[in-house]
């Protein structure tokens, strides 16, 4: 099969077309013939040196693919019922750079109706991602008297924050965002947040502080780290919950312990990669019946930035570090 591999650490120039044997499943897995994969951050961060796979997963990047079930164990552990032959997409934990990837078959969700194979491929490394976070970790869910809460997303034009914006909006809840430029703050507001913050030109604490009549947001999706942890701790809410997933900004910060105690905050964080099958499984099961009725009824779509041909994964990678692009960057096969 044709693959893109690493072919040592370093610029977007070292990701290289190259021919692999075909994968082959194990217990509980499935063999995809990919059609589309997602590109994303980590991918990047692994091409550098600084995001090893787990032990036991390919050494080739990509997280998330959609193609057709191709073979594979479907005969246990098959909440959707899945057969070969049917449209997939799937989250991986490395190896979707290929035209055939394995994954496991409870992390595997039917192709919502109505979506081509490379909006279903832009769905499952953000969707989960989001679910896992913002939901389940953060508990954005409804405050006081039944009212829904609040949320910030940092870094509201990238894959993650598009996703955060759309879902939560759909969902009911009041959405800000942050972003770099005017243009990006215009697409956030489009997607449903109530107020786009430029951090180049404007405080987000101030912002949502007076957009929320001094109250703060009870959510902060974070990317970012370093020194905007103490600020985010000013922009949360009583009883409020910051959620860490990327630290762009820098892994370290100084945070006021007596404020996080006063107003009773919770600062947490995880990673969705190295969790076991079982933890993603419970996600997909949470997507396919809270999320996949809102993607098939058009009240969510994902935002293609562009599609590239698989084989110039690298342009797809140098744009992904310009951050110049508002949603997904996609590789077709």
């Amino acid at each position: 099969m044709q693959a893109i591999e690493i072919s040592r650490f370093g610029p977007a120039d070292v990701l290289r077309p190259v021919r692999r044997p075909m994968p082959r499943p194990g217990p509980g897995e499935v063999l995809i013939k990919v059609a589309a994969s997602g590109v994303n951050r980590p991918d990047v961060f692994q091409r550098q040196g600084h995001y090893a796979p787990p032990p036991g997963a390919s050494d080739l990047p990509g997280l998330e693919v959609a193609g057709i079930l191709a073979d594979g164990d479907t005969g246990s552990a098959n909440p959707f019922g899945l057969k070969p032959g049917d449209p997939v997409c799937a989250l991986l934990a490395g190896g979707g750079y290929a035209e055939y990837a394995v994954a496991p078959l409870a992390q595997c969700l039917p192709v919502p109706a109505g979506f081509s194979m490379v909006e279903a491929a832009a769905l499952p490394e953000n969707y989960f991602t989001v679910w896992s976070n913002v939901f389940d970790r953060g508990r954005l869910g409804h405050g006081e008297g039944g009212v829904r809460e609040t949320l910030l997303v940092q870094g509201g034009s990238s894959g993650i924050g598009v996703t955060a914006i759309q879902l939560a909006h759909a969902l009911g809840h009041r959405v800000f965002a942050t972003a770099g430029s005017m243009e990006k703050c215009a697409a956030c507001e489009r997607l449903g947040a109530e107020r786009a913050i430029n951090y180049r030109e404007e405080d987000f604490v101030e912002a949502v502080k007076q957009a929320t009549g001094g109250r703060g947001v009870d959510v902060i999706l974070d990317m970012v780290a370093g020194d905007y942890l103490p600020r985010e701790i000013d922009a949360l809410a009583e009883d409020g919950r910051l959620v860490v997933i990327a630290t762009l900004g820098g892994s370290r910060a100084t945070v006021d312990a007596a404020t996080v105690m006063r107003r009773r905050l919770t600062i947490t964080g995880s990673t969705l990669r190295p969790r076991p099958v079982a933890f993603k499984a419970a996600i997909a099961r949470q997507l396919h019946e809270k999320v996949w009725p809102l993607l098939a009824a058009g009240k969510l779509r994902p935002v293609i930035h562009q599609v590239f041909p698989a084989a110039e994964a690298a342009r797809a990678h140098a744009v992904m570090e310009s951050s110049a692009h508002i949603g997904k960057l996609m590789l077709q096969w």
